[in-house]
């Protein structure tokens, strides 16, 4: 988009694929003086019902003015989401195992030239956005990953806070870009600043960290994202801390994140939680959505964005309403509304004649290079948590080799939650067949996530017409998410089945007669990635037509008889182009059978298992044992992968175990008998082919856990205490099964001869050695301890490299360690730095090892600190 300044006068052409939209305005330009100044003057034109419509995220055109409909919400977790095609990156927690700024940033920036792509491509005449197509990205998700059961923690960056900082600031940067006077994109860090499940509550729980916790762990990476990355927006939260709303709380809104870390830009509530405020069955804060909406506004919310519950309402009426009963001032809004147009004048979203990402065009979305960045990050974050006798990587390719799992062929792990639809995913099937083209590839799905295989129903059991005179099912195709008005389309189809290719709402239906060829139970599924209904002679067999985004995988039971018919109805909706989607069902005979002698023909099995985002994500329906409302009660994998795993291990054959999830799992089981096991998370549309270039050598994997894998959900606090004891590896005093910072390489790294240089700043150096014999990649790890010192995590990262070294490469690795990497949190959350002991140790991960695994290479020094200071917040 292509905004000409055509006379010196107030008349302003949006330019957009050779449409012009020319009109008498004033334009901020006109006012002169600063952006904020600008941003003033044209809010000053507005009358109240304007602006109030101004601060909700479906801001309208405001014509007279010149300023054009804008959307505000856009996500971009991992590329950019629900807009179409785009480049799918590894899922977050992935991106943060490559321990790797330096490629995160890289690929932050991609996704900003793609996010510049899509809003070019779809941008209207008078400059107006679509939901989805705008330029404020929704991400990243810095909340601390506390408690492995939360089902979101896959958004996250692990569990650490300095780790969590570090790759939170590169992906920033790389979304907003370093001109000085302009922003690629605008970051939104969230959720300020309190939350990790769990998911069911989300609305009405009130958490009470510790003033210790607060500052410790739940602060620090929001703080670095505003004083470092200096983020322009940040999201505040669903929750209550210590009995106020997220977003109706001063102390965190006004005090921490605009006095204390000097933030500029603006506060959008989560989807929803503006109306928590006042919301009866919520969090009930204030009695009426105007005192409800004042309190956001006083606080220091800038921005509402609805949800789907309260009907998307953005509450323009209620702000109308507290200002005319004297609860809101009208400075207040002016205050907020001055923050977000400044934020578009600096997007370039009004009347900016020139910006230096003008050469973007919708050609520079999903191109070949994008597409390698993506498969390059995905290889970065490969962990290789256990490889027993050398198995990997393969000695050659395998004669036959079988692979088997639910995840093996599901386009759903390679893309988590929050993501895009990649124009050629490669699931890790595909990958291996196109890396090992001479093997034979027997593939057996065996068993699903939670319960039976679930393949597409053939289309040989679909008639038409009751007499089954007709093959495949009538065919309805809608506009708009509720089947509602003629059909714009009808016709016969195969199955019922679609491959969405329009990203507006729509909606089909598909009728007919499905026989069945055995007696017993099925349970039918539509793969959909928004709501779906299946319903089987006279019984709604599954109910997901929900009002959310991506469901679950909820299926529903029926009993059938062979060779008889039954009318046969499935419905679904999509708000976006979303990808093929498919009816899908477990027969009686659906046992893993298949999987097992697929295994007894192979010479090496690949076993592909673990979760999705359909089991684990954001507020989901799911009904198996371990999961609950898309968070966990138990880190196993689940019980029907876990039995077949067993019967595939019983064959004999050499077995590699691939997990494809985004939170920990306690494998103990696999670990004591699987002799190879990789952690693949959600790899994004190249993960097929990483996964397969592990398992042929063609990479040495240096990926390393930001989280720990615990030995059980046993060995955890309650989920619904915030309190840090006992969590995560900083206070975690028990065995982990993988600690925090674990990852094998193909080859070996030594280190020696740390040296301390401690005056205002310590400078902590080692040399660092690959004596293997490959060339690799190291994660080189910095943890910090102070003995004795009560109230102190048992050691905390505070610096690390991810570093190349040839075959041989010796290389001096130095970490500059300044007063907050060397502080401590006293009880009253007052950091200081106290004279005293320091230990640190640099290696390959932490010093800690458990039977059967040995300790991570490193070298371990000390030194004195004499000074003591306290810091500002």
């Amino acid at each position: 988009m292509k905004f000409k300044l055509l006379a010196a006068a107030a008349t302003v052409s949006f330019l957009v694929s050779g449409v012009a939209f020319a009109q008498d305005v004033p334009t901020t330009r006109d006012a002169g003086g600063s952006v904020e100044q600008r941003a003033a003057a044209l809010v000053a034109k507005m009358t109240l019902e304007e602006k109030a419509a101004q601060l909700g995220h479906t801001a309208p055109a405001i014509p007279r003015l010149g300023v054009p409909r804008y959307n505000w919400w856009n996500e971009g977790l991992h590329g950019v989401a629900r807009a179409g095609i785009a480049t799918v990156f590894p899922q977050a927690i992935g991106m943060a195992a490559t321990w790797d700024t330096s490629l995160m940033g890289i690929v932050a920036d991609t996704i900003g030239t793609e996010f510049r792509a899509k809003y070019v491509e779809r941008v209207h005449p008078d400059g107006s956005t679509d939901f989805y197509r705008g330029l404020t990205v929704w991400s990243p998700n810095i909340n601390i990953f506390r408690d492995p059961r939360w089902g979101r923690g896959q958004e996250t960056y692990g569990e650490d806070p300095f780790l969590t900082g570090r790759i939170g600031i590169a992906f920033i940067n790389g979304l907003q870009g370093s001109d000085p006077n302009y922003y690629k994109t605008i970051a939104t860090s969230k959720h300020f600043a309190v939350h990790s499940g769990p998911e069911s509550n989300r609305h009405r729980e009130d958490v009470h960290p510790s003033a210790h916790d607060l500052e410790d762990t739940y602060l620090p990476a929001f703080r670095a994202t505003v004083t470092e990355a200096r983020v322009q927006s940040i999201m505040c939260v669903y929750n209550a801390i210590d009995g106020v709303p997220g977003c109706a709380n001063d102390f965190l809104m006004n005090q921490r994140l605009r006095k204390d870390w000097g933030f500029t830009g603006y506060v959008v509530s989560d989807c929803g939680a503006a109306a928590n405020i006042y919301r009866p069955d919520s969090l009930h804060y204030r009695k009426t959505p105007a005192e409800g909406v004042a309190a956001g506004f006083e606080a220091g919310m800038d921005l509402i964005c609805g949800d789907y519950r309260n009907h998307m309402t953005t509450d323009a009426d209620s702000i109308v309403d507290a200002v005319n009963k004297g609860l809101l001032a009208i400075a207040t809004v002016d205050r907020s509304l001055v923050r977000l147009f400044s934020a578009r004048i600096r997007l370039g979203l009004i009347d900016t004649p020139v910006r230096p990402f003008a050469s973007i065009t919708a050609a520079d979305n999903d191109t070949e290079a994008h597409r390698a960045l993506s498969r390059k990050m995905a290889e970065a974050s490969m962990v290789l948590l256990k490889n027993q006798g050398d198995l990997l990587p393969l000695k050659g390719a395998p004669k036959t080799i079988a692979v088997i799992g639910p995840n093996a062929d599901s386009m759903d792990t390679l893309v988590g939650n929050y993501y895009g639809t990649p124009s050629r995913p490669v699931t890790v099937l595909d990958g291996i067949r196109a890396r090992f083209p001479q093997s034979k590839i027997v593939f057996a799905e065996g068993t699903g996530l939670v319960g039976p295989a679930e393949p597409v129903v053939p289309d040989s059991v679909f008639c038409v017409d009751a007499e089954c005179k007709t093959p495949g099912l009538k065919a309805e195709y809608f506009a708009g998410t509720n089947l509602e008005g003629v059909p714009v389309e009808t016709r016969t189809a195969p199955n019922a089945g679609i491959e969405w290719n329009g990203d507006k709402a729509a909606s089909a239906r598909w009728t007919g007669t499905i026989i069945a060829p055995e007696t017993g139970e099925y349970r039918f599924r539509f793969s959909s990635e928004n709501g779906y209904r299946v319903f089987v002679g006279d019984k709604l067999v599954v109910d997901e037509w929900g009002v959310g985004d991506a469901p679950s995988i909820l299926s529903g039971a029926i009993s059938l008889e062979a060779g008889k018919k039954y009318p046969i109805r499935v419905e679904g909706f999509q708000r976006g182009a979303r990808g093929k989607q498919r009816l899908v069902w477990s027969p009686p005979s659906q046992n893993g059978d298949d999987a097992v002698a697929a295994a007894k023909s192979a010479d090496l099995v690949v076993f592909v298992g673990g979760l999705s985002a359909r089991i684990e994500g954001e507020e989901m329906k799911i009904k198996a044992p371990g999961f609950a409302g898309g968070d966990r009660t138990s880190l196993d994998l689940p019980a029907p992968q876990e039995a077949l795993l067993k019967r595939v291990q019983a064959t004999g054959k050499p077995t590699v175990l691939v997990l494809m999830n985004g939170s920990a799992l306690s494998t103990n089981w696999a670990d004591a008998n699987v002799p190879a096991i990789v952690e693949a998370w959600y790899p994004g549309e190249e993960g097929g082919n990483a996964v397969a270039g592990l398992l042929a050598g063609d990479y040495s994997p240096a990926g390393r856990l930001p989280v720990t894998f615990y030995k059980s959900a046993e060995q955890l606090p309650p989920f619904e205490d915030y309190a840090m004891a006992g969590r995560t590896y900083r206070y975690f005093k028990g065995e982990a099964l993988y600690p925090f910072g674990h990852g094998l390489s193909y080859t070996r790294f030594g280190y020696a001869n740390p040296r301390v240089v401690a005056k205002d700043e310590v400078t902590v150096s080692v040399d660092v050695t690959n004596s293997g014999a490959k060339d690799g990649d190291e994660v080189v790890q910095l943890y910090v301890s102070h003995p004795g010192m009560a109230g102190t995590p048992v050691r905390a990262l505070e610096g690390f490299k991810r570093i190349h070294l040839m075959r041989g490469e010796k290389r001096t690795v130095s970490f500059t360690l300044n007063d907050r990497a060397l502080s401590v949190v006293d009880a009253k959350g007052e950091r200081k730095v106290v004279p005293g002991t320091v230990d640190v140790w640099v290696g390959g991960g932490q010093p800690v090892s458990r039977p059967g695994m040995a300790q991570a290479a490193g070298v371990k020094a000390s030194f004195k600190l004499s000074r003591a200071a306290v810091l500002p917040k």
